[in-house]
């Protein structure tokens, strides 16, 4: 396979993800971090990164724009829950250590 047809298909994965992480709000940031170790937020940090290496000025607040597909207060307000302590303690003991 090409590096352009490479790049396209990962491309089209991506959106496809995106696309079904704003889908599926009852899916918590937190439940992807206790289950995958990366949640909205990591993907919002990581397309970030990737535009700033490409020479891209890009914000966090705006990444997580692209990544929710609205602001991240709003989506915060309509769809986040308050974290179970089960959910807590089992990031405490998966999140990753720096």
């Amino acid at each position: 396979m090409d590096e352009p047809t490479r790049t396209e298909l990962e491309a089209a994965a991506f959106r496809r993800l995106v696309e079904h992480l704003r889908e599926r709000t009852d899916v918590q940031n937190i439940d992807l971090m206790n289950l995958a170790g990366f949640c909205r937020n990591c993907l919002s940090k990581w397309y970030r990164a990737a535009a700033e290496e490409r020479g891209l000025d890009m914000d966090y607040d705006t990444a997580r724009e692209i990544i929710y597909g609205m602001p991240y207060a709003e989506w915060k307000a309509r769809y986040q829950k308050e974290a179970t302590a089960e959910q807590q303690a089992a990031f405490e003991q998966n999140k990753p250590r720096d």
